[in-house]
């Protein structure tokens, strides 16, 4: 029983972690920090953070060949890209929706897993999907349901990460991590992300020097970086607990938590048209997720 309280009490804190980090990014961007730059930092204070962890439970660092592929993979499909892209979108969308179409993963996790032979096709997961995509219509198609009609074009720049997870999570289910755990995965893709984003940020014009003007926004981005290296963490402590099924039901609470933070944060608020898409997002996620206990992706 008290095994079970703690795994509960851990998940409902990783998903509030991995909500008001929605918020945060919004809060960082709308101060006028830009995406590549606040990409470098995300990933440097994960590195430092990750490193320290692994370093203190006697771990290894592997930088072999094989590892460098799958770590240049994994920055470019779970950070770089997703991240310019909902970074961007958050410049325009309110942190809300960016939460409800974080929600969009397992949707796009499972046709992908159907074209590359890992799942079959099941008809209550197939409803699932058509919910998930009832949703994003009732986003994007109505007037009424964002602050302005313009804004609707920047919802498929916010599915880029959903859909660059899923493709991240089939290819590691498929192909492994080359016999290293998800920490030290992370640990590697974290640190050739500051490599590879290091570069870009100067080369775009949009480094960010948290040191000068310091502010709200500077805060906001250091806050959010270290909130995704210590519920990753956390999430990888879960699924060692308590399993990869129980760990996945954090993907509701952090879409729930998301609107919560930036309706308490940013006073937000939502129409009809947003509330219907969240309860449509909910039942997909619900209804595509697998029902068996499977290795974490």
């Amino acid at each position: 029983m008290r095994q079970s309280a703690s795994a509960l009490s851990t998940l409902l804190a990783l998903g509030a972690g991995w909500g008001l980090s929605i918020p945060l990014s919004k809060i960082a961007v709308d101060g006028g920090l830009q995406p590549l730059g606040l990409i470098f930092w995300q990933v440097l204070i994960g590195a430092i953070l990750l490193g320290a962890i692994i370093y203190m439970r006697g771990e290894k660092f592997h930088f072999e060949w094989r590892h460098l592929k799958l770590y240049v993979l994994i920055a470019l499909l779970g950070t770089i890209v997703p991240n310019t892209a909902g970074f961007t979108a958050a410049q325009h969308l309110p942190a809300g929706v960016l939460a409800i179409t974080i929600s969009m993963v397992p949707m796009f996790a499972f046709p992908i897993a159907l074209w590359m032979g890992l799942d079959r096709f099941q008809w209550l997961r197939f409803a699932g999907l058509v919910a998930g995509l009832v949703g994003v219509a009732l986003l994007v198609l109505p007037e009424a349901s964002l602050p302005t009609r313009a804004v609707a074009a920047f919802i498929p720049l916010a599915m880029v990460g959903p859909l660059c997870y899923g493709i991240e999570g089939n290819y590691v289910s498929k192909f492994g991590t080359e016999g290293l755990d998800p920490m030290q995965t992370l640990f590697g893709a974290s640190l050739i992300g500051v490599f590879l984003s290091a570069p870009l940020a100067i080369g775009a014009g949009q480094w960010v020097n948290p040191v000068a003007g310091f502010g709200k926004a500077e805060a906001a981005m250091i806050g959010s970086s270290v909130i995704h290296a210590v519920v990753y963490s956390g999430y990888v402590w879960l699924v060692g607990r308590a399993g990869s099924v129980f760990a996945a039901q954090v993907s509701y609470l952090v879409t729930i938590t998301g609107i919560g933070w930036a309706m308490l944060l940013l006073d937000e608020v939502y129409s009809p048209y947003i509330w219907a898409a969240l309860a449509l997002m909910l039942v997909g996620m619900f209804l595509v997720q697998p029902r068996k206990e499977e290795a974490l992706a």
